[in-house]
């Protein structure tokens, strides 16, 4: 089983994005616009606040962005997270699933937790020693339990990477 727990590299997501805006002929707020409407169907009938270039320039600024803010990003890209993982050897399993204007790409955090939880029993570990192994804080993870939108997505990664699991394995088109 393939395991890696390298951090997603936000800075080379975001270097895909810019080539692609680019060469689409793209100022952020338009890659944003067109991000945001791959769901617009979804979008009207939840009247959500939408994805901004803000948003976008700055997650190279930070070095970091949500679970499912990068969802967005992956999907206008047509890319799965690994392809941002050094290390990561992708392959058909690291597709994300197809999402129609009706749907969105959502992180589903309580089935990361439930995975995680099983992964650190069947290995008897402490939340502390899981956490050790990932490099974050106990409370990073004993928090996934109740988060209710996002984790980062490096931590994100670092997780399926060391339940050896593809990221689309938690990753689902949803109404939201």
């Amino acid at each position: 089983m393939e395991r890696s727990v390298a951090d997603f590299d936000v800075h080379a997501l975001f270097r895909a994005m810019d080539e692609q805006r680019t060469a689409r002929g793209l100022s952020w707020a338009g890659a944003a616009r067109e991000m945001w409407d791959l769901s617009a169907e979804l979008n009207a009938r939840r009247n959500d606040h939408p994805i901004v270039g803000s948003t976008l320039v700055n997650m190279d600024k930070r070095g970091a962005s949500t679970c499912q803010h990068v969802l967005f990003m992956l999907r206008w890209l047509g890319k799965a997270p690994e392809e941002f993982v050094p290390g990561v050897v992708v392959s058909k399993k690291h597709a994300l699933a197809a999402a129609g204007p009706d749907r969105r790409l959502r992180w589903s955090l309580p089935e990361t937790y439930a995975a995680l939880d099983a992964e650190r029993e069947r290995r008897r570990l402490t939340w502390k020693a899981a956490a050790e192994e990932l490099g974050c804080g106990p409370s990073q993870l004993t928090g996934l339990k109740k988060a209710r939108y996002a984790i980062e997505i490096k931590l994100a990664m670092r997780i399926v990477g060391w339940l050896g699991r593809p990221a689309a394995d938690f990753v689902y088109a949803g109404e939201w």
